[in-house]
């Protein structure tokens, strides 16, 4: 979660990176959707600003969601919040007053290795 240009889509491409994609990765703001794949896993980048109701999206969402050769990656996610899994990792991106950007993570206990892993 962060605001318009907060760094979303650099944080993505930063996830793309390291784990081994040599994909570009942009922003799919014009598109909903990109892919981008990896040597373990396929990363699937929304993002739903432009959307007023998830429509179609929700289902795409809700079937990603059990694949476990998938990572998903949302911006503007509370779209499609009611067919995301209650244990999911979420990173809130915010610029502090010396136009840096700060990182929270909140997890449940199942997934706290993701956080350690990023420390």
């Amino acid at each position: 979660m962060s605001d318009l240009g907060g760094g979303k889509t650099t944080f993505t491409r930063g996830i793309a990176r390291g784990a081994g994609s040599r994909d570009i990765v942009n922003s799919p703001t014009f598109t909903i959707s990109k892919v981008y794949d990896t040597p373990n896993f396929q990363i699937h980048h929304f993002d739903f600003y432009r959307l007023h109701e998830a429509g179609v999206v929700a289902e795409e969402v809700a079937e990603l969601v059990q694949d476990l050769h998938a990572v998903l990656v949302m911006e503007w996610a509370e779209i499609v919040e009611r067919v995301l899994p209650e244990a999911r990792l979420t990173v809130r991106i915010e610029q502090t007053p010396s136009s840096a950007r700060q990182l929270t993570f909140q997890a449940p206990k199942s997934l706290q290795y993701l956080i350690e892993a990023v420390k």
